[in-house]
């Protein structure tokens, strides 16, 4: 794991050099320990100026990748967000995204579910959301809560209403990871690509940003007690992120550890690996048959006119 740091590290050592997405992957079958991977690597940029820069040649890009994603038609795809409270999911959506044309794009943040949610299996509510061919749907929290919150949290899989007997935690969890890879494997065969971000960051810059948050008041709305509550269970938070990593890192479900203390840098990694993936969907726009141009060239005549 030591390379791997040196690695991550010098993946943005030169502004000039193309981020290396694989740098923050975690491979398949690789056991995360996440002291291991950085909160922070050296910035892909100089400036404000050089990263508003950046991020706006990223957007512009993949702006027209997602065009080409809706024209083509065939793939869909998915893009997960997890991360503890205050690592900067929300404001990776708006920045990256905000080029993408809203019709070809989706987003749905999963908090607590309601009673109806709870009555079905724990996919049921996100299944219901995937992305349509042609979109990119993301996922702001996912079904990985059930292995992550509900972990650290065993109350809250007691209140699922599941059978007595199922509720083993000695298997359940290994159950659900078996489930999720099942599932997204299943999803990648029928045409939806799947990118998922953890959001990695320290304990400190999570305090730093709690304190923002109480000292600006157009901020408080999102700070409360019950964030310092969860805050005292950071190492069992740890721990729930390591085995999800671990067991569903895979080669059609990918994770990519992105390190979160500098915002404006998680951005841009993220932007790239978005970028990397739907490039090496190898699109094209439909092509017009011979009597279809023919029809267009007769109603341009008749247009001409």
């Amino acid at each position: 794991m030591q390379n791997k740091n040196m690695k991550k590290t010098a993946a943005c050592e030169e502004v000039t050099m193309k981020i290396d997405s694989d740098t923050f992957l975690v491979r398949p079958g690789e056991k995360v320990k996440l002291k291991k991977w950085q909160t922070r690597v050296k910035p892909c940029y100089t400036s404000k100026e050089q990263y508003q820069e950046l991020l706006g040649k990223h957007i512009e890009e993949l702006s027209t990748l997602q065009s080409l994603l809706y024209a083509y038609n065939r793939y869909s795809v998915l893009l997960i967000f997890q991360a503890r409270d205050a690592a900067g999911k929300d404001g990776a959506i708006k920045h990256v995204m905000s080029g993408v044309n809203p019709q070809g794009c989706q987003v749905f943040s999963f908090k607590q579910p309601s009673a109806e949610e709870l009555d079905h299996d724990f996919l049921w509510r996100t299944t219901c959301r995937l992305p349509e061919r042609g979109r990119i749907g993301i996922f702001n929290r996912s079904y990985y809560e059930e292995v992550l919150i509900v972990r650290v949290h065993p109350e809250l899989l007691h209140a699922q209403g599941m059978p007595e007997k199922l509720l083993d935690e000695k298997k359940i969890w290994a159950e659900r990871y078996q489930s999720i890879v099942d599932f997204e494997k299943h999803l990648h065969r029928n045409g939806t690509r799947i990118i998922k971000f953890y959001l990695h960051l320290s304990q400190e810059e999570q305090r730093k940003r709690f304190i923002e948050r109480i000292d600006k008041p157009e901020k408080n709305w999102k700070f409360g007690q019950d964030d310092i509550e969860e805050r005292k269970l950071w190492n069992h938070y740890m721990k729930a992120y390591e085995a999800c990593l671990s067991e569903t890192g895979t080669k059609h479900g990918p994770w990519y550890v992105v390190p979160a203390d500098d915002k404006e840098n998680a951005r841009l990694i993220i932007s790239q690996v978005i970028l990397d993936t739907l490039k090496g969907l190898k699109m094209s726009y439909p092509e017009t048959t011979k009597a279809h141009r023919k029809e267009l060239m007769s109603i341009r005549t008749l247009l001409a006119k």
